[in-house]
């Protein structure tokens, strides 16, 4: 998360929905939850992150993350996430036999892949 982006704050929260758990809007840590309690996502701000490890803080390059998220119905899901403001980067698609996909970016570029599966993992 780039310092003080309430606009990815925001994204997460009103675009995609989620429930902040433990968040201030302008970092440098966030946390969002689904209402159904299946997923958890973690924002921190690189520079953060950086200082704990010990390690440089360098922009990464490229997609370096992808945030999965499955829908049961992945049409009405699109719509609704463009009418609260997503912009789609590609889809809705078949991404295998099992799955069609769409993607979205955050504020920050990071990529938000929604996957409705067509049949039960079991089934194939």
């Amino acid at each position: 998360m780039k310092p003080g982006n309430r606009g990815c704050y925001r994204f997460y929260r009103d675009t995609l929905g989620l429930t902040p758990q433990f968040a201030a809007p302008d970092g440098p840590y966030a946390k969002f939850t689904r209402d159904d309690g299946t997923a958890g996502l973690a924002l921190q701000e690189r520079a953060q992150m950086a200082r704990v490890l010990g390690e440089p803080a360098a922009a990464p390059d490229g997609y370096r993350s992808l945030i999965a998220l499955r829908v049961d119905d992945l049409d009405a899901s699109c719509r609704e996430l463009t009418r609260r403001g997503a912009v789609l980067a590609h889809g809705p698609a078949p991404m295998t036999d099992r799955m069609r996909v769409a993607h979205l970016k955050d504020p920050d570029g990071n990529l938000v892949e929604l996957q409705e599966w067509l049949t039960p993992r079991s089934a194939g």
